[in-house]
């Protein structure tokens, strides 16, 4: 074999690339007339249901004006598309202190953010709780620049989301310390949880903002899905809970504001990843601000992303309507899939009311068909029979899942499309 000549973090990435089949699935997706033999793809967080009328508004609205296509006001968004987003977020996450530009750091999407902000508290071999089942890119995300650890958060039987849950986040990061002497320096949160497709409550929130201020830990809320919430119809045990920004509390009392941070983006709660543009909200911390103001210069969100950001959030009669429409539909789609795989024997976890997930177990379903089949890794040979039926989801191993053979379905597509999909799972399983 022959020795590398890239550098040991890149040679890592190259060697372990294989793992994920997710970017050449991308590059092979089925269209029923175009391409009828590619990939069913309910594997990535994309949400296409209202693309019609977002596409309408952009194609209306869009003039772009000759200072877009310069510098603008620098790496970390606009004035202008800073305003917007603190108008726009006050009007929807009802922060208890209103946000204003100056709390705002735009980027190139919420990786960037992510990137940035595990940059700025954690130096390299210093830990990130992170609960389990979590959002697989979270992984390199966080560590593969930065050098920081994730710390994985292990529940068993409890949930994860509950108050019982938080006490597992203190032992992980007690036993971090204790094997590595390092220190954990933030705790990262997915709310609305992916891929659990449910809401941290108020309470659960509070814990973990006295857990975080008891070890000067940051927590981060990501909320990419803030606006992305629905009216479960099909199966509300356990009972849904309303989703409550980590903006929306007084953190009087509680947490060091300056450790508080949220993030937000335009990728999933308005169903376009390729705008390219993510938040960092940080309303105490200037020291934040200034020590992203230069690595700002490798997540600079494009002019024309900047403009048309700022023409979507500034128009409230299009965004109210659009989020209205959008949770409909997601209510929707999510009773479509559900009841299939209900119809069809397969275990989910249910009381879902936001994200575009559906975490199923398909591995039992899998041993059911199949008893005579022993196999221990039974995620792994459900993936390769999915893969060979074209349709593909997301990995539970890739999601940190405690328990074999579950699976993430997105099932933020038209109906047409999710019944391709439901059919290829369903013949995977069965043949």
């Amino acid at each position: 074999m022959a020795q590398s000549v890239l550098s040991r973090r890149a040679q890592d990435v190259v060697d372990t690339g294989s793992e994920n089949p997710m970017w050449d699935v991308m590059k092979d997706t089925w269209d029923i007339s175009e391409n009828p033999n590619g990939y069913v793809n309910v594997g990535v967080a994309e949400n296409t249901l209202m693309h019609p009328e977002l596409l309408k508004f952009i194609n209306k609205k869009l003039e772009l004006p000759a200072k877009y296509l310069t510098y603008n006001d620098g790496g970390c968004g606009s004035s202008r598309l800073k305003a917007a987003v603190a108008a726009f977020l006050n009007h929807n996450l009802k922060p208890v202190t209103p946000l204003e530009p100056s709390h705002i750091m735009a980027t190139n999407g919420v990786s960037s953010a992510i990137e940035h902000v595990v940059w700025s508290f954690a130096d390299p071999g210093e830990g990130i709780l992170l609960g389990r089942p979590y959002y697989g890119t979270f992984i390199p995300d966080i560590s593969l620049r930065s050098g920081s650890l994730v710390v994985p958060v292990s529940f068993g039987d409890h949930n994860p989301l509950s108050l019982e849950g938080v006490d597992k986040y203190e032992e992980a990061l007690l036993e971090f310390h204790r094997k590595t002497g390092k220190k954990v320096k933030a705790l990262m949160l997915a709310h609305p949880h992916n891929p659990l497709g449910r809401c941290y409550s108020r309470e659960v929130l509070i814990k973990l903002m006295r857990l975080c201020q008891k070890y000067q830990v940051h927590l981060i809320s990501d909320e990419i899905y803030a606006l992305s919430t629905f009216e479960n119809t099909v199966d509300k045990y356990p009972p849904p809970v309303k989703f409550e920004s980590a903006l929306s509390i007084d953190l009087t009392g509680i947490i060091d504001p300056r450790l508080v941070h949220v993030l937000w983006g335009m990728s999933k709660d308005f169903g376009a990843n390729g705008i390219r543009l993510g938040i960092i909200i940080s309303q105490a911390n200037r020291d934040v601000h200034m020590a992203l103001t230069g690595p700002a210069l490798y997540s600079y969100a494009s002019g024309i992303t900047d403009h048309l950001t700022s023409l979507i959030l500034e128009d409230f009669d299009f965004t109210n309507q659009y989020i209205q429409q959008n949770q409909k539909l997601l209510s929707e789609s999510y009773a479509y899939t559900a009841n299939y795989l209900k119809d069809h024997g397969i275990e989910y976890a249910t009381g879902c009311n936001a994200a575009f997930f559906v975490w199923m177990n398909l591995g039992k379903k899998y041993r059911e068909l199949h008893p005579e089949n022993g196999c221990e890794d039974v995620g792994e040979q459900v993936m390769q029979r999915l893969l060979q039926r074209r349709v593909f989801l997301a990995s539970g191993f890739l999601f940190g899942s405690e328990k074999d053979g579950w699976f993430r379905m997105v099932f933020t597509q038209g109906h047409e499309y999710l019944s391709v999909a439901l059919e290829r799972i369903i013949a995977a399983l069965e043949e």
